[in-house]
């Protein structure tokens, strides 16, 4: 199945010519964009967001050179500090950048306490938040999500570990922020939350119906490629096959795939989209 615009809005490239950064628990081998085009490709996807890994801390040449090399039907989230000045922010704009990650699990560059200076400089710039975390803390971080002055980006169906029940006070938080108009969440990665299941993972899937149900158009989707960190990640068929399950109708997946990418990435609306199997 292919539909016309189609974003995945969560991938990483690797490259050993940079530098490993300090703080890295994760060093995956090579995965380039020439391999990522071959699985878009077989996936009918058009669109990507390339997101900076923890391999490389806050230097983003890397996703930022897959970028360049994708043009326009690329994006960027990257990692900036306290620090970054505004120069570089419409540097980083310009080049593809539309927001600014924080990784709040072994391995991130950047903590907590600089998150809302950060929101506060990359505001300006149309940015968003990207935030990964073990969703089990959103609701002791619900007031401070609340006042940042930028739309959030909640990874991995809010990757709850392990998964919660849908009645959950934390999935609460997490309908909460959606519930603002300003938040998305990606509907991605299972096998972070858990191990249980597979290929289905039927507690996460859960979370992720109730989350489609609730607010369609703050759903993003994304393959997660290259699957960092797991020792057997899914075929492009069994990542097809979630997204199609969690996403069952067509006017579902123009919503999550092409629609609502257009409004967090900037990309131009995508025209004549057509459906093709």
């Amino acid at each position: 199945m292919t539909i016309r615009g189609a974003c995945d809005s969560h991938v990483h490239i690797y490259d050993q010519r940079y530098p490993v950064s300090s703080s890295a628990v994760l060093t995956p081998p090579d995965a380039s964009v020439v391999e990522y085009r071959a699985v878009q490709a077989e996936l009918g996807l058009d669109r990507v967001v390339f997101v900076q890994p923890t391999t490389y801390g806050l230097d983003n040449r890397c996703q930022l050179e897959a970028v360049a090399q994708l043009g326009d039907a690329a994006r960027a989230v990257v990692v900036v500090d306290d620090t970054t000045t505004d120069d570089e922010l419409a540097r980083l704009t310009s080049q593809g950048a539309r927001g600014a990650r924080f990784q709040m699990l072994p391995g991130g560059a950047v903590p907590w306490e600089i998150m809302h200076p950060v929101a506060e400089l990359i505001a300006g710039h149309g940015w968003h938040i990207q935030l990964q975390l073990n969703g089990r803390q959103l609701a002791e971080r619900l007031e401070a999500l609340l006042a940042l002055p930028t739309p959030i980006v909640v990874d991995h169906v809010g990757r709850f570990m392990p998964p919660v029940e849908p009645g959950h006070p934390a999935f609460g938080a997490l309908l909460t922020l959606l519930d603002t108009g300003r938040c998305w969440v990606k509907l991605s990665a299972p096998y972070e939350s858990t191990h249980e299941g597979a290929p289905a993972y039927p507690s996460v899937a859960t979370l992720a119906h109730r989350l489609v149900k609730h607010a369609p158009e703050r759903m993003l989707w994304a393959t997660n490629w290259p699957h960092p960190g797991q020792v057997d990640p899914p075929t492009p068929a069994q990542v097809a096959n979630l997204r199609d399950g969690w996403l069952p109708t067509d006017a579902l997946r123009r919503q999550v795939l092409v629609d609502n990418p257009v409004e967090v990435y900037g990309f131009d609306p995508y025209p004549n989209i057509e459906e093709t199997t």
